[in-house]
């Protein structure tokens, strides 16, 4: 193999120069005079895999990623199985995401297993099967080559939370607070731990666990977070922060990687592939009018030589005539100018009222929809104000025929609840928060919702 030529390639790949990186490994791949030896055929396809996953080309990456793993020689099958999963999920193929996976934790050699298991509790997640992605958590957690257990605990507490066992999600989070993290990781997990103590009924402990998530004053509570906050606070006040709340039937959800308060925490893999961007007047003219008020209709023939040759006495009839028709014409113009002003003031007043009342073009329920039926190419429903839009539309289930649940509308916000079904049958609730935008609607938040919580 061309070291000098690879050498180059991986410059330009830590560079970020992807496209350039590419086209360096295939020449290297394609080197005649110095042939890739067994093994080294498959580390080129594995590092081609990676430049066209970073080019947002999952199709081809995974063809390449096929041929690194068809290398005998090649000792990194697990990693390479592991992008397979990434890309094919990316894809929303998560029957191949998990065989992959699945392919990757069976590799002994693979040293990075957390990896693949966090991917394939995602995969699970998104298929609504969220027993399965808690196991996956649960390993990912356990895996002695992953330096940070604290994302796949989080993750594991989301599982417990959706299938109505808070009190298991209490002993998740608070097993993440043994390792080391960031300031904003702790916030979250404080968050999380106070919606999961609201969900057991320790009001007390959940009061102290949302306090200290905001006590820095970096970190905002969600929407929902922040109604088990006030619930909490009022229990506590009036003496009733032990109080059991009612269990529900367990209620399955699925989303990607989504914490229970909404925001998203991903994996940090070397090659996660991101979604692909999909490549995503009227004229009217009146011409003249016709029918203008003109002769009587004694004179409408054309005949010019009539009106010369008119008697006084027909002369003064048409005079009156042209008279009684401009005069009516004027009161048919002022009626009909001030049938438009009422008209206009009436249709402002009903588009104040309607304003007030949280309608608005396009409707909170257009926007939702429009937003789940394309997540990855729906960076315009949202408000300016949100700062990573992929972080909330990454995890998003694509239905184009989500269903609406309801609509909580104000004159300046509305939330949206609606549900979504998988490829596989599974059902996903989510709670989406707007902002007006002049006389439409931005989105502001995308979340989980979860109804046995609320």
């Amino acid at each position: 193999m061309n070291y000098e030529l690879f050498s180059k390639a991986q410059s330009l790949y830590d560079a970020k120069d992807f496209q350039g990186a590419l086209m360096a490994f295939t020449q290297c791949l394609q080197d005649e005079a110095m042939p890739p030896a067994p093994g080294e055929t498959g580390r080129l396809y594995h590092q081609i895999g990676n430049c066209l996953i970073k080019l947002r080309d999952a199709n081809e990456a995974i063809q390449a990623y096929t041929q690194a793993v068809a290398d005998p020689a090649y000792d990194m099958k697990g990693a390479v199985d592991c992008n397979l999963g990434m890309a094919y999920a990316s894809l929303h193929d998560y029957d191949n995401a998990v065989h992959y996976f699945e392919a990757a934790v069976a590799d002994e050699g693979y040293d990075a297993r957390y990896k693949a298991y966090i991917g394939m509790g995602n995969a699970y997640m998104k298929v609504g099967k969220t027993a399965e992605a808690g196991v996956a958590f649960r390993e990912a957690a356990l895996d002695e080559g992953n330096p940070d257990p604290t994302k796949a605990l989080l993750n594991l507490g989301v599982c417990f939370m959706a299938l109505n066992r808070p009190a298991d999600a209490v002993a998740s989070y608070e097993s993440a607070f043994q390792f080391d993290m960031s300031q904003a990781m702790k916030n979250k997990l404080n968050a999380n731990l106070g919606q999961a103590y609201v969900a057991c009924g320790e009001m007390a402990k959940a009061v102290t666990a949302f306090e200290s998530a905001i006590a820095d004053k970096t970190y905002y509570l969600s929407d929902s977070a922040s109604v088990d906050y006030q619930r909490a606070v009022g229990a506590v006040a009036q003496g009733t922060s032990s109080q059991p709340t009612q269990v529900l039937a367990p209620v399955d959800m699925s989303g990607f990687d989504v914490v229970a308060d909404g925001t998203a925490v991903y994996p940090e893999a070397e090659s996660y592939p991101a979604e692909a961007v999909p490549q995503d007047p009227y004229y009217y003219d009146d011409g003249p009018m016709e029918g203008a008020p003109g002769y009587p209709e004694a004179y409408a023939d054309g005949n010019d030589d009539r009106f010369f040759t008119a008697s006084d006495e027909e002369l003064e009839q048409w005079s009156r005539g042209i008279a009684k028709q401009e005069r009516k014409r004027r009161n048919v113009g002022l009626k009909i100018v001030v049938a438009i002003i009422i008209v206009i003031i009436l249709a402002l007043g009903a588009a104040v009222f309607a304003y007030t009342q949280g309608y608005g073009f396009p409707t909170q329920e257009s926007v939702a929809k429009e937003l789940l039926a394309n997540p990855s190419g729906s960076d315009a429903l949202f408000s300016k104000d949100v700062e990573d839009v992929d972080s909330l539309t990454g995890p998003i289930v694509t239905d184009s025929s989500a269903e609406v649940l309801g609509v909580d509308k104000s004159m300046s916000n509305s939330t949206v609840y609606v549900k979504a079904t998988t490829d596989q049958g599974g059902e996903v609730q989510y709670k989406i928060s707007m902002v007006r935008d002049l006389v439409g609607w931005k989105i502001s938040n995308v979340e989980l919702y979860f109804p046995s919580q609320n």
